[in-house]
Parts: structure tokens; sequence; C-alpha cells
């Protein structure tokens, strides 16, 4: 069995405090880390029904930080980028949203973030 299966993601974080929150965008903005935020909902079937394909994204995609928020814990958080509806993804470059997408299409989510990071790519050495 392969060990580094064991390992959680550390490209993968859920959300614990609004200082935790503000570390991460921080740190977006310092050194250009883009963020897929995940506003969701323990009581929202589809939302957490994302939370594998997040998993499989962050092996994909090694470059991108992925958020979890769960709006019910942080709404302080939601209601700042006016988030209404469960699952809404964020996709923020630099400390500023970028992109928006309501509702779980893993599909589109990917093109989005393939998206993402071409617009990324004249930074990549």
């Amino acid at each position: 069995m392969d060990a580094d299966q064991e390992l959680p993601n550390p490209r993968v974080a859920k959300i614990n405090s609004t200082e935790t929150w503000d570390s991460y965008l921080q740190q977006s903005i310092s050194d250009g880390t883009p963020i897929v935020a995940h506003f969701t909902a323990s009581w929202c079937i589809p939302s957490v029904a994302m939370n594998p394909f997040i998993e499989e994204l962050a092996l994909v995609f090694n470059d991108i930080v992925f958020l979890t928020v769960d709006v019910d814990d942080f709404k302080e958080i939601a209601s700042k980028y006016e988030v209404k509806a469960m699952p809404t993804f964020l996709l923020i470059k630099e400390g500023v949203v970028i992109g928006r997408l309501v509702g779980a299409n893993p599909e589109e989510i990917k093109k989005r973030i393939e998206t993402l990071l071409q617009s990324n790519s004249q930074f990549v050495v």
C-alpha cells in the first residue's frame, strides 16, 4: 500500500476560524497562490457530496489551495462574499474573487480551475 495515501493533503483545508481564513488570504496575496473556496453546509447533501471531488482536484491541481468553509460556523465569511446558496465555489487570486460558481457541478468547477491556472501561466518559470 502506498504510504502517501495515508497523509491528508496539505492543499485541502477546512476553515476552523476566521483567522485561518485570513491567513490563507494573506498567503494568496503575498505569493500568488490561487484559492478555491468551497462554501458548504453539513445539512446540504449535494454540497457534502462534493468533498471527495475536492480531494481529487487537489491531487490534480497542486498549485491551488482548496478551502472548505461551513457557512453555519462562519456566517460572517459567507456574508462578506455574499454566499447565499450551497454549494458555492469562489475562485480567489491574490485575495480577489475572480470567479464564482453556484451548484455541485464537478466538470464546470474543473474547467474554471483550468482557466484560472491558464490566467496564471505568465508567472510559471
